[in-house]
């Protein structure tokens, strides 16, 4: 077997993965971006293939890029994960495992735990980002410590402590668009081309319903995505549009293309947890710490 590629060399590329974005994944891994793009070029050469396409219009994973994306994602996760529990051998702490719902979007999750563990020495954590199902299907293993998810209707977190930390605002975003007014309505969203998550999400579920009941009509769905990233990136290069949590288009930097709907969405925001969990005393900790940070009045 010849050269393996480098952790860093497939972290990198993971981020690149959420993010879609040469310039947004390179601030993500706090480096420059021509740091970033020369660890990308060497794992390609190692790999034997391109995996992101690039042109004057922006980038894009390539059909074998997908697919290294899929395969490498779980394959780190599952290290870091190993690493962490070899820690446990020298006395140290076991870290939290947080999951969060893939199209909550972790820009602003990602950076509380960073703060987490800037101000409370010892605090570490594992985060993987998963879709509403395989979260709730983990957090019910146990494989999972305190999961953080839009809850929607029709999902049984029966059985949990919860605690609601937000209501999240979701936008029409389309950069790209002759949009005439600051609000739109589910008719003119139906009436454009619309980039959405997965089919199998729930959240694509829940948004179909939505428009369908107030436009009657289905979406005219050109694209669909794993991650808010990759959706907000696609509507930069393209003309559509796409529904989005306003915190997560605000996070990016995002001060244009951005609609209020009507009728509005507004969707809670919970954190959902065992109080059977061996770790419960930690999780109230870090529970305070939203609370105070989203101002959540007992």
């Amino acid at each position: 077997m010849g050269e393996l590629p480098s952790i860093q060399q497939l972290k990198d590329f993971i981020i690149y993965g959420k993010y879609r974005n040469f310039t947004a994944a390179a601030e993500a891994a706090n480096i420059t971006q021509s740091a970033f793009s020369a660890q990308i070029k060497k794992l390609e050469e190692i790999v034997g293939v391109q995996l992101i396409a690039r042109s004057n219009r922006g980038s894009h994973l390539t059909k074998a890029g997908e697919h290294f994306f899929l395969r490498v994602e779980p394959l780190l996760s599952e290290l870091e994960g190993c690493l962490c529990e070899m820690k446990t051998f020298s006395g140290e702490a076991q870290p939290l495992s947080i999951g969060i719902m893939l199209s909550l979007g972790d820009v602003h999750m990602n950076r509380h735990l960073a703060w987490f563990q800037q101000h409370h020495s010892g605090a570490s954590f594992r985060v993987y980002n998963l879709e509403a199902r395989e979260l709730l299907q983990k957090l019910k293993d146990d494989e999972l410590d305190i999961i953080s998810l839009f809850l929607l209707p029709g999902m049984d977190v029966s059985g949990y402590e919860s605690v609601c930390f937000c209501h999240e605002p979701i936008v029409y975003y389309a950069p790209n668009l002759d949009v005439p007014s600051p609000t739109v309505s589910a008719e003119f969203i139906t009436s454009h081309p619309l980039a959405q998550y997965s089919p199998h999400y729930l959240m694509n579920d829940y948004l179909e319903r939505y428009l369908q009941h107030h436009a009657g009509t289905a979406p005219q769905t050109r694209a669909w995505f794993s991650t808010p990233y990759a959706i907000w990136r696609y509507c930069q290069q393209h003309h559509i549009g796409a529904l989005l949590p306003q915190r997560f288009l605000e996070a990016m930097g995002t001060a244009a293309g951005m609609y209020a709907i009507t009728p509005a969405v507004s969707l809670p925001c919970y954190l959902l947890y065992k109080r059977s969990n061996p770790n419960y005393q930690a999780i109230q900790v870090f529970i305070q710490y939203m609370k105070q940070t989203y101002h959540v009045v007992p």
